[in-house]
């Protein structure tokens, strides 16, 4: 990413391939001007948007929804040359968005439509329902690491939800955004109800300030934290995903080889750049060194680079390899010991796999998000211990449990203060759009996806409509003593000790 500018209404970002620098696209850099013009026009076209009905907006997102399908390669290799992830990666990543996006269309209906609710006794002669109504305008703010899937996951559920949304993606994935955005053009021709604006960290501060109703942003928690202060300026309502130090458990009792493949799968696939991966792992004394062996090689087998044959892409953020660098130099002047690779893993903008043992507990390497395809493996007496460990962070976004035991492996979920925890595999939730998503403590709160997901995206109505007059006239400043003495009469059946039985 580069910005370019002669003078402030005429910067331009240029997106650029982190394996070879070659020119990806630019685009204009929205400025304040430019995003309060989009939020207004998506405002427009949220009133017609949610005119179109539960059907009306599922039939628009299904055309989008084969718009891209159609597309998938081509959109891959956007992805591939923005990031650097292999084109495979890229395709997956499609993939996966396109199950959430069809999903959400389709349950929008029966998860946000009008419901009638008990009234209870005392209020017999009232109807009462609940339902959903869009916010209107929603200011999705989006991550690099995974384009469009990451995005995507707020995008697809506050559109079936029936609001419009304006999207600022990272300033490293611009042609990502602006690919799917002509996709929606093409789809929905005429009614700007998705649209993108490009630049930095000023784009997306615009964006907050620009009056939308709600924000969804992804990032780190200090970045989070600076979004929810400019939130707090009007009281818009914000969802935050911001990141994790997840952790895996690997119980004695373990199928070894298959918790050793998710590992490698889950903490150096897309070079360690996933927020919902692993970057800890505790293994059960027992079959510690057993499993250690078995990583360190089918770690030393993975090799990075630019060909689609590699197992993964450069960092996609050039920086991010000082991050993982500095922590790396400190476990190891602190006396852990690299079994595969080493300080030496980082270099021209590829970070090679790492395996560390015997790291000391405070070290950034296993406190802070690393965000690299580094692994962490600690021996832990037994499973109430490797509970502890993983509870012990200031992040829970998720984790994983390895045991052949699935009772066990449920219980042990039921002990994790984090958002999302699979068992006998690594991201399993990803794929299952009904399961919502998110974390506690620092990695932020709200959900996407599922039910909850839709719901994040709806200001909830109640209603009451009474049908009939009340048998205790009680809304009224004349109430009759008949009236109260019966009140208090079903006060004590409804409430007290005879009530109970």
């Amino acid at each position: 990413m580069t910005l370019i500018a002669d003078d402030p209404t005429s910067a331009q970002l240029v997106s650029t391939d982190p394996r070879d620098g070659s020119q990806v696209g630019s685009w204009p850099v929205a400025d304040q001007a430019a995003v309060d013009r989009a939020v207004a026009a998506a405002r427009d076209a949220a009133e017609w948007w949610h005119a179109q009905g539960f059907a009306g907006r599922k039939r628009h997102l299904q055309a989008w929804k084969t718009e891209i399908t159609e597309g998938a390669h081509a959109l891959a290799d956007v992805i591939s040359r923005e990031t650097g992830k292999p084109s495979g990666d890229a395709l997956l990543e499609v993939v996966l968005t396109l199950t959430h996006l069809d999903w959400a269309s389709k349950e929008a209906h029966k998860v946000l439509r009008r419901t009638k609710v008990p009234s209870g006794l005392a209020n017999i002669n009232q109807s009462a329902s609940v339902g959903y109504e869009p916010y209107g305008v929603v200011g999705v703010i989006g991550p690099w690491n995974y384009p469009f899937y990451t995005p995507m996951g707020s995008i697809s559920y506050a559109l079936s939800a029936g609001n419009a949304i304006v999207f600022k993606p990272s300033e490293l994935t611009p042609a990502t955004a602006k690919w799917i955005e002509d996709a929606w053009n093409r789809a929905v021709p005429g009614h700007p109800v998705f649209s993108v604006v490009v630049g930095d960290g000023a784009t997306g501060a615009a964006l907050v300030h620009a009056g939308v109703d709600k924000i969804a942003f992804t990032g780190s928690p200090g970045t989070a934290r600076k979004v929810m202060a400019a939130c707090a300026e009007r009281l818009t309502p914000i969802v935050v995903e911001a990141g994790g130090k997840d952790a895996m458990i690997v119980a004695a009792d373990a199928d070894l080889d298959a918790a050793v493949g998710f590992a490698v799968f889950g903490g150096m696939g897309n070079a360690g750049q996933t927020c919902a991966g692993v970057e800890r792992v505790f293994v059960e004394a027992s079959v510690h060194d057993e499993f250690l062996s078995r990583l360190a090689k089918a770690a030393a087998k993975l090799h990075p680079g630019p060909g689609a044959s590699d197992s993964y892409g450069p960092m996609t953020l050039a920086r991010q390899s000082d991050i993982v660098a500095r922590q790396l130099d400190e476990a190891i002047a602190r006396g852990a010991t690299a079994v595969v690779g080493g300080p030496d893993s980082v270099a021209d903008g590829y970070v090679g796999p790492v395996v560390l043992r015997d790291v000391p507990a405070d070290c950034a390497v296993s406190r802070e998000e690393t965000f690299g395809p580094v692994l962490v493996v600690d021996r832990v007496a037994d499973l109430d211990e490797a509970v502890r460990r993983t509870n012990d962070t200031d992040y829970g976004l998720t984790a994983s449990i390895f045991t052949k035991d699935l009772a066990k492996g449920r219980a042990l979920a039921a002990r994790l203060k984090v958002g999302a925890v699979t068992v006998n595999s690594v991201l399993g939730f990803a794929g299952i759009p009904s399961l919502p998503f998110g974390g506690r403590g620092d990695s932020g709160f709200g959900r996407i996806h599922g039910a909850d997901g839709l719901r994040e995206f709806s200001v909830v109505k109640s209603v009451a409509v009474q049908t009939r007059k009340p048998m205790l006239d009680l809304l009224t400043m004349d109430r009759s003593e008949k009236d109260m003495r019966m009140t208090e009469k079903v006060l004590h059946l409804l409430h007290g000790r005879r009530g109970k039985h």
